[in-house]
């Protein structure tokens, strides 16, 4: 199977460069704010019952981080 999971740490990833909410984490597909980050995890597994189509971002976003990470590794350490 090519599933991907989104994990939290994929969430806390996709916002990283973004202030922090004093009360709550934000979606960064359809910018819905929740209280908690398993709130938000819920959510994006959930989002198609709900008419949004967070999963399908967070999936892009974690296939494209990937990639990306691996060309990084692929260009060897910085000296």
């Amino acid at each position: 199977s090519n599933r991907v999971s989104i994990t939290i740490r994929d969430i806390i990833a996709a916002s990283q460069g973004r202030p922090l909410l004093q009360h709550g984490y934000k979606c960064m597909s359809c910018c819905r704010i929740f209280p908690t980050l398993w709130s938000v995890k819920t959510h994006i597994q959930h989002s198609s019952q709900e008419g949004y189509s967070c999963k399908v971002y967070y999936h892009k976003l974690k296939v494209l981080l990937e990639k990306e990470h691996k060309a990084q590794e692929a260009k060897g350490p910085w000296v």
